[in-house]
């Protein structure tokens, strides 16, 4: 009878159904192997959200970034179980090969990714609007490798002590669906605020390829050969190289790719818990723009057209208590500030470090008139919507929504009729409120989306728009009040540029 713990001729890997010839005892081991299961699921859903988050940030669309990276990655996920059959034999050198390669791609995918947006200014490497492929190839790649994670593992956790097959999947999925969940609270509540994109996402590829070759090389060094034991040990030396040098010059690359896509005139980068926050310029007579998540929120060459237009029809009547929904910059509370008989105004702003800033930036705080200075000012870090739940009836004269654009998915909620019927109650007898509706050329269908939804919520319109700096670019607003009230003009309060009512006619008007 043959001894399947005999030691096997020297560089001689053992048979593949033999028993692991492991360096503790069983119910060690398999408690190592799951442990490994655990810490891999983790590192997997981090580079998955990681994903995510990125390409959310870099288009704005979360809800179509979501669902390409999840349905690739699945679909890729069980390639790769497939793929991984053929490997069972060799199953320990496999898996050690998939862990390196994985916190390799993994590791480098946010940074990769932000490269190619910064210094193309199109991440899908096509050209503009067109299939995102580089998130595709980086999902395609991650899910091939996480999905080859689980038949080599099951093989790994059998080949200690065989049981039934029941038994061994129980085991294995309990333990990746428990990773899974530390890796998807760790993302957004420590890695991303604690560590940023690029960062976190380095860090979890260095612990993937520690745990993963820890795994191999301690626990099933006797599966491989003297050469594959050397030329593994060398490779997990060599990703953790790459990822701990790639860390090391994070700050450089992030610096570099800030201007690639901002300009040199970077002077603040913020990444707050709500949002990443950029402004340029406002020194030397250079105007001021601010970025939020990438995205041009305001500039200082145009500025006063949108929020005169966004606040000043809304002021024609009573206006002795304004409400201001968003609006963290400060400039909308300028204008409101701007009419005598002002005697309070509520802002609620979702992100208090952009509150902060838009009071202590010299340039931000010049370009909002002090706002923050004002006694009347009041500011309440919540979100809009949940807020409103709560807000008092009847309280406000004016009502002014300066949230992010309507397009964005994120922001759905505050475009709403829910949200609407909310401010709605806020409004006192004979109050208006006005809603930045997005541009009106470019996206006329949001625009009339946003109209409709507002006269949902019971209430009468007049929507207007003001045009950009150029025959191209507008911003579209709807002015409402609630049915009894007398009729609106947008028109009759505005300063300079002069106001353009809108009706269906005027431009495309979809039917709803």
């Amino acid at each position: 009878m043959i001894d399947p713990y005999a030691p096997a001729p020297p560089g001689t890997p053992p048979s593949w159904r033999a028993p692991a010839r492991i360096p503790v005892r069983q119910a060690t081991g398999r408690f190592l192997v799951l442990a490994g299961v655990f810490v891999c699921a983790a590192c997997g859903l981090v580079y998955e959200l990681e994903l995510v988050a990125l390409a959310s940030y870099l288009t704005g669309d979360s809800v179509t970034q979501a669902s390409v990276v999840l349905s690739v990655m699945v679909f890729a996920m069980g390639i790769g179980s497939l793929a991984a059959k053929r490997l069972r034999r060799h199953a320990a050198a496999a898996f050690g090969a998939v862990e390196a390669t994985l916190a390799l791609v993994g590791g480098c995918s946010a940074m990769a990714l932000y490269a190619v947006f910064a210094w193309t200014g199109d991440w899908g490497g096509l050209c503009a609007g067109g299939p995102r492929w580089l998130l595709v190839a980086f999902s395609l790649a991650i899910g091939l490798l996480i999905g080859a994670e689980i038949p080599l593992l099951m093989e790994l956790i059998q080949r200690i002590r065989r049981q039934d097959a029941g038994g061994a999947v129980a085991d294995l999925f309990a333990a990746d669906y428990v990773g899974a969940l530390v890796g998807g609270l760790a993302f957004p509540f420590l890695l991303l605020p604690f560590l940023g994109q690029l960062t976190g996402a380095l860090l979890t590829g260095a612990v993937n390829v520690i745990a993963g070759g820890a795994l191999v090389l301690g626990l099933f060094r006797r599966d491989l050969t003297r050469c594959a034991r050397r030329l593994m040990l060398v490779a997990n030396l060599a990703v953790l190289g790459i990822l701990a040098g790639a860390a090391v010059l994070v700050d450089d690359f992030e610096r570099a790719a800030r201007q690639a896509v901002y300009g040199r005139d970077v002077r603040v980068a913020l990444q707050t818990d709500v949002q990443e926050v950029v402004l340029t310029g406002g020194t030397d007579g250079r105007p001021l723009d601010l970025f939020l998540d990438g995205r041009l929120r305001v500039s200082g060459d145009d500025e006063r057209r949108y929020h005169e237009a966004l606040v000043h029809p809304a002021m024609n009547g009573p206006h002795a208590r304004v409400l201001i929904l968003g609006g963290g910059d400060g400039l909308a509370a300028r204008e409101v500030l701007r009419h005598p008989g002002v005697r309070r105004v509520d802002v609620v702003e979702l992100d208090a470090e952009m509150v902060r800033l838009a009071g202590r930036d010299p340039a931000l705080s010049a370009l909002n008139g002090h706002a923050y200075d004002d006694p009347r000012v009041h500011v309440t870090t919540a979100d809009a919507f949940r807020w409103l739940r709560g807000a008092p009836t009847a309280a406000y004269d004016v009502v002014i929504s300066d949230l992010p654009d309507p397009g964005i998915t994120a922001g759905t909620k505050l475009y709403s009729q829910e949200f609407y019927g909310l401010a709605r109650r806020a409004l006192a007898d004979g109050g208006r409120l006005t809603v930045h509706a997005g541009p009106v050329t470019s996206r006329p269908r949001v625009f009339w989306t946003v109209d409709t939804t507002i006269r949902a919520a019971g209430l009468h319109t007049a929507p207007y728009r003001v045009a950009g700096r150029d025959s191209t670019s507008d911003w579209g607003f709807v002015l409402a009040a609630p049915e009894s009230a007398p009729p609106l003009d947008p028109d009759r309060r505005a300063p300079t540029p002069r106001l353009t009512g809108l009706s269906p006619s005027t431009l495309v008007h979809p039917r709803y």
